[in-house]
């Protein structure tokens, strides 16, 4: 009889565990952020408030993305999730060279992007 109880307390205790890491492995950007679905880099139109929620670009794949008619002020949204390590880069040249700018999870930026000519979606 003790070793069921001890049993089934050690099956308690593994399946709590696993719950706490379930939940805890959630990151908050895995959910739709200013209309950016989550796991991908939006671009906004230019000028536009982002918060509104229209992005007129969405990259979800990892490497180089080239760019074509960027031009003026657009905010970059990283909604991206998984770890540090996903980050989406800013690059003057195409296909994801001399990349000047680096955005990490959950981060945004608004600039110029007349100058950049790709974005690179780096895995974490």
């Amino acid at each position: 009889m003790r070793r069921i109880m001890r049993g089934a307390a050690a099956l308690a205790i593994a399946t709590a565990a696993l719950a706490a890491v379930g939940t805890g492995s959630a990151h908050a950007n895995d959910q739709t952020a200013y209309g950016c679905p989550g796991g991908a880099v939006c671009i906004y139109a230019q000028n536009a408030d982002y918060t509104k929620g229209h992005p007129t670009d969405i990259f979800y794949s990892y490497g180089a993305h080239n760019l074509s008619g960027e031009l003026g002020y657009h905010t970059v949204l990283n909604n991206q999730y998984g770890g540090a390590g996903a980050t989406a880069q800013l690059c003057w040249s195409y296909n994801g060279g001399d990349c000047r700018i680096t955005l990490a999870m959950n981060d945004h930026l608004y600039l110029d992007l007349t100058p950049v000519n790709s974005i690179v979606l780096n895995r974490p």
